[in-house]
């Protein structure tokens, strides 16, 4: 059965480029604001999984369009805006969705061994770094279009936890990034992120059943769906204009 949204957006003529969107969060974006009308560049590493994700847009009547590259490497992300800017004509919305938690089972924070420097340096780049590269990169097309930026934050920003003390100080430290950013770019560039809790997607690191921990401390009784993001970030980035710096707990009530 079809889902009927209760909140439309008409985007048709916005641009956005959406990072990390072959899949989970990123591709329930792409997919929310390509169904609006936006035409939207989708970046991710160039595997099959992004070709899919576009191809599978592509022809359900979506403008959509591939623009991979491993935004952990400061050249490829600049190469990445580039691209997209190309391509679209000129940006509306950055999604800095790009990230991952670089291990299978999360890392206990007694574990400091774990923790070496090579996975502090592949955590930062992509969980932190890259949404530095990419905002500069754009900054200048996002002014001239009064644009957008959101941010894929994590809920262990605030409370730490998460799939490693690496990946929770990463995502504390884009928490911060997304303050100074609007600081930065305002008045004409609004900058938020989200927080997000549990979801429900194919993420790199296992967490167990995480249905039974939803039941037994989230208020709203369930998983984070991809959509549930997807709804909030679209509206960071089309609406909510009165509204930046901030970053949005979407957790179910977790934090309540």
């Amino acid at each position: 059965m079809a889902t009927t949204e209760l909140i439309e957006f008409k985007l048709h003529g916005m641009r956005a480029l959406v990072t990390g969107s072959a899949s989970g969060i990123g591709l329930a974006t792409a997919e929310r604001l390509a169904r609006s009308g936006a035409h939207v560049a989708m970046n991710d590493l160039p595997t099959d999984a992004l070709t899919r994700a576009v191809g599978d847009l592509a022809a359900r009547g979506c403008r959509v369009a591939a623009v991979p590259g491993d935004l952990s490497n400061s050249a490829t992300a600049r190469d990445v805006g580039l691209e997209s800017l190309a391509l679209l004509g000129g940006l509306d919305y950055l999604v800095n969705n790009a990230g991952a938690p670089g291990t299978r089972t999360p890392i206990p924070p007694a574990d400091l061994d774990a923790l070496t420097d090579d996975f502090w340096d592949r955590i930062l780049r992509i969980n932190l770094l890259s949404t530095f590269w990419m905002t500069k990169t754009l900054a200048a097309a996002l002014t001239e279009a009064r644009g957008a930026v959101v941010n894929t934050v994590s809920v262990s920003a605030f409370g730490g936890g998460g799939s490693s003390t690496a990946y929770a100080t990463a995502k504390a430290g884009l928490a911060g990034l997304t303050r100074e950013l609007a600081r930065g770019l305002a008045p004409h560039v609004r900058v938020n992120g989200i927080a997000p809790g549990y979801v429900n997607s194919n993420w790199e690191c296992s967490f167990g059943d995480m249905d039974a921990a939803a039941k037994a401390t989230v208020p709203l009784a369930r998983v984070g769906q991809t959509k549930d993001y997807a709804d909030v970030i679209v509206y960071l980035c089309a609406g909510a204009s009165y509204i930046t710096g901030e970053v949005v707990p979407v957790t179910g009530g977790t934090r309540i």
